[in-house]
């Protein structure tokens, strides 16, 4: 039995904190509230409050996993290298952790960031994909989380930290074309697309590529965010007047509403092609995008508690992007997500 720290505890944060006690291992939940069914539980170390206040309190060189919101989930990072931890990051930050390689290193330290469905596994697939076809032409990734039937409001609620959603957005989205990465604003190319069995939906540029875009050779790469159609045009029309807490409101998730998560994942060579599809439903009151993000989150920490990264994953000390393991490490993470009914489709 191994002992994991996780920073953390939203819907994701739950998830994957119950998973990892069901493969046997103890957890220790950091963050402002912890819910009282985890907290209880044996072989869970509930520490509420300010995450800052307890990070110098932890052991050295442990299995710490990142789930802060966005906004703060960055400033935990130098802190976690600089006592030596062995991070899996699945906080969505502006800021690239590449800024903390040298720490990294100097600490004997490993930080695997972006370890959810998109970006993390989007990034696994574009690596098999230049694997199998060398090279690439296009690289495609759509992905979204959405409510099954859309309504007559917003058509959506958000599964992980609103404020996040919020940032993707407004964020310039980086892209490439033609070899050459540039930004463009968020929300643009705006397109319809056929979403096997849910009909017609709207996807739109935003900015998921990160590390992709210099890790993987493709000469044009865009990801797209997936919405009901109408969400966008009601954010164009109403977020300026609308203050955030209003808006966290609207998207609050409902547990009791039917959703899923769909992610493609597209790669073209001169010659060939190889599409991916990644979709859930959700399973025993677990929402699609906690398990689609938290398996990936919590298969990556399997890794890294029972094998180490080096051996587990092929990480030597440093920061490393999802699509810096090893090959063996991608599949298995995928298997996984098998195991627990996630739908994979390759052709």
């Amino acid at each position: 039995m191994a002992e994991a720290i996780a920073l953390g505890c939203g819907l994701i944060g739950q998830f994957v904190v119950e998973r990892l006690l069901e493969y046997g291992h103890k957890v220790t939940v950091l963050d402002l509230k912890i819910p009282d069914h985890l907290a209880n539980q044996p072989n869970v170390d509930a520490r509420q409050g300010d995450v800052f206040q307890h990070i110098a309190d932890l052991p050295p060189q442990s299995v710490v996993i990142n789930m802060l919101p966005g906004r703060i989930g960055n400033g935990v990072r130098p802190l976690l290298l600089e006592a030596g931890h062995q991070v899996v990051d699945l906080a969505f930050t502006a800021e690239d952790p590449h800024q903390y390689q040298a720490l990294a290193v100097q600490n004997n330290a490993v930080l695997l960031w972006d370890v959810g469905i998109a970006p993390g596994m989007s990034n696994m697939l574009a690596k098999k994909a230049s694997e199998i076809l060398g090279d690439l032409e296009n690289l495609t990734i759509k992905v979204g989380g959405n409510p099954t039937q859309p309504d007559s409001e917003w058509s959506y609620m958000a599964p992980f930290s609103p404020s996040d959603v919020i940032e993707e957005y407004t964020r310039p989205a980086r892209i490439k074309v033609a070899n050459e990465i540039c930004e463009v604003p968020a929300i643009t190319e705006r397109h319809m697309i056929e979403v096997e069995g849910y009909g017609q939906m709207e996807a739109f540029l935003t900015d998921g590529l990160r590390s992709v875009l210099t890790t993987i050779q493709a000469t044009n790469m865009k990801e797209f965010t997936v919405r009901w159609p109408g969400h966008i045009d009601k954010w164009l029309q109403e977020s300026e007047s609308l203050d955030e807490q209003t808006l966290l409101d609207a998207w609050k998730f409902d547990s009791t509403r039917d959703e899923f998560t769909w992610l493609e994942v597209i790669a073209e060579s001169k010659n060939q092609q190889k599409r991916w599809v990644v979709q859930d439903s959700g399973m025993n009151g677990d929402g699609s995008m906690a398990r689609t993000t938290g398996l990936v989150t919590v298969a990556c920490a399997l890794q890294f508690l029972e094998h180490g990264p080096l051996k587990g994953c092929g990480l030597a000390p440093g920061i490393h992007p999802p699509e810096a393991l090893h090959g063996q490490a991608i599949d298995s993470i995928i298997e996984m997500m098998k195991q627990h009914g996630v739908e994979f489709t390759e052709d």
